[in-house]
């Protein structure tokens, strides 16, 4: 393997010994923490302009080494041939990985200098929106952040298939109908933070709670929409801390509180709670039976207790006995009940 200690070695030679100290601590070579300009000028006793100066004179001296040095050549044409190759720009770890597949001691510093000197590409650094990500050309920035600007508005789009698993489907025919190389879609979208993968493994927009959530009441809603059944508040706790979703533990009671609070949450046994948007609702037993036999007509006794357990967990006696209301429901011929007209 290529060893980068010795390439750069190499062409630190010759370069004055302060040009030298001021690139290697700029860029964190020795200690993995760069230095502010002004950091530097405070050291020197100079401006952080002066310390600007400096750097960009040892610079120079470094890229007209570069030129003839080969190993180094070789070196950065081979970052530029992956980077080409993934449509003109990779996030920075990405290319960082595939220069420590072929040269030993390659750190994310090292690339930046050698990126620096060698000017054949650029770090575009780390902002709210993006990913420290290496180009080749401007255009092909344009190229990345004009692509993944269209997925978005389409997932925003499609926000409830994507949320039913079909990020991928959406991708592919997106790239598709974009007449793109899906290893080079996919590559621009790395470049973004507006993607997210969460514990699941579901993939989607980050801006969604529903894929990443930021709140507790967001990851209960996680936890239960995964589950796809009612569970105890004390279970969605553990089932929180469990898949490791958020930085704090998650505590029952603070859940239970957050529960309570929430619509899309609803109380169907004791303690147990389930989504509104799986088909379960709140009300007293005689509110859920009343809604049942308005929608559904006269049934028997056996009849509404499993369409009632399809939405609350009440016991089948809490039924019963709600059912002998005769100011609220009428029992007709052949056991069957209705809802008793005003």
């Amino acid at each position: 393997m290529i060893s980068t200690a010795k390439i750069f070695g190499g062409l630190f030679q010759g370069i004055a010994p302060r040009q030298k100290d001021i690139l290697v601590r700029r860029f964190g070579l020795s200690s993995g923490k760069p230095m502010t300009l002004a950091a530097l000028g405070d050291e020197y006793g100079v401006t952080r302009e002066r310390i600007r100066q400096i750097e960009a004179a040892a610079l120079g001296a470094l890229k007209g080494k570069i030129l003839v040095n080969k190993e180094c050549g070789d070196l950065i044409a081979r970052g530029t041939k992956y980077l080409k190759a993934m449509g003109g720009v990779a996030p920075e770890d990405r290319l960082l990985a595939h220069y420590m597949s072929f040269t030993e001691g390659m750190t994310g510093n090292y690339l930046a200098l050698l990126a620096e000197a060698g000017q054949q590409f650029s770090l575009r650094s780390e902002d709210e929106a993006f990913n420290a990500f290496y180009y080749v050309e401007k255009p092909h920035v344009k190229a990345s952040v004009d692509f993944t600007g269209r997925f978005i508005k389409l997932l925003r789009n499609k926000k409830d298939e994507v949320l039913k698993g079909k990020y991928d489907v959406h991708f592919k025919d997106f790239v598709k109908s974009e007449k793109m190389d899906p290893k080079i879609g996919e590559n621009y979208l790395a470049t973004s933070k507006s993607f997210f993968t969460n514990r699941f493994g579901h993939t989607g927009l980050a801006e969604w709670p529903e894929i990443n959530p930021r709140t507790v009441r967001d990851r209960i809603y996680l936890v239960l929409e995964r589950h796809g059944a009612p569970l105890h508040f004390e279970g969605i706790a553990q089932a929180i801390n469990d898949a490791k979703i958020g930085g704090r533990k998650a505590l029952a009671p603070t859940v239970h509180n957050e529960l309570i609070k929430d619509k899309r949450f609803v109380l169907v046994g004791r303690g147990m709670y389930g989504l509104s948007e799986h088909g379960f609702e709140p009300g007293t037993a005689k509110e859920v039976i009343k809604k049942i036999l308005k929608k559904k007509g006269p049934l028997t006794a056996k009849d509404v207790m499993n369409a009632v357990q399809k939405e609350r967990f009440f016991k089948p006696n809490t039924v019963l006995a709600n059912l002998q209301n005769k100011n609220l429901f009428e029992r007709l011929e052949g056991g069957r009940y209705r809802v008793r007209e005003a």
